[in-house]
């Protein structure tokens, strides 16, 4: 139920911003860009994951997962993921050019 409700919230925001996919990303890693790419004035509240450490990304991962980190609707989409895809998403963004 949580995963099915994170993966709606997800597909809701890709279908708001459009175009926003990256084809080669793993699984769940686009679904990050719709709130999560670079733009000016909301880097603050929505930071930018692209070049950020793979150990940042996912510390912040579990952190919202566990209910560690406060957030608005990070804790609900992050336990719709697994250990690996969290794993994969943050080595995926660490690679990528901010």
């Amino acid at each position: 139920m949580v995963r099915s409700r994170a993966l709606f919230i997800v597909s809701f925001v890709l279908a708001a911003v459009g175009g926003a996919s990256a084809a080669d990303a793993p699984r769940g890693a686009s679904s990050c860009i719709g709130c999560h790419a670079a733009r000016p004035g909301i880097e603050d509240a929505l930071p930018s994951l692209k070049g950020r450490k793979a150990s940042e990304v996912t510390e912040a991962m579990l952190a919202f997962r566990q209910d560690r980190k406060p957030a608005t609707v990070m804790n609900r989409i992050a336990k719709g993921f697994s250990d690996a895809e969290i794993a994969a998403i943050a080595d995926w963004f660490a690679e990528q050019q901010p």
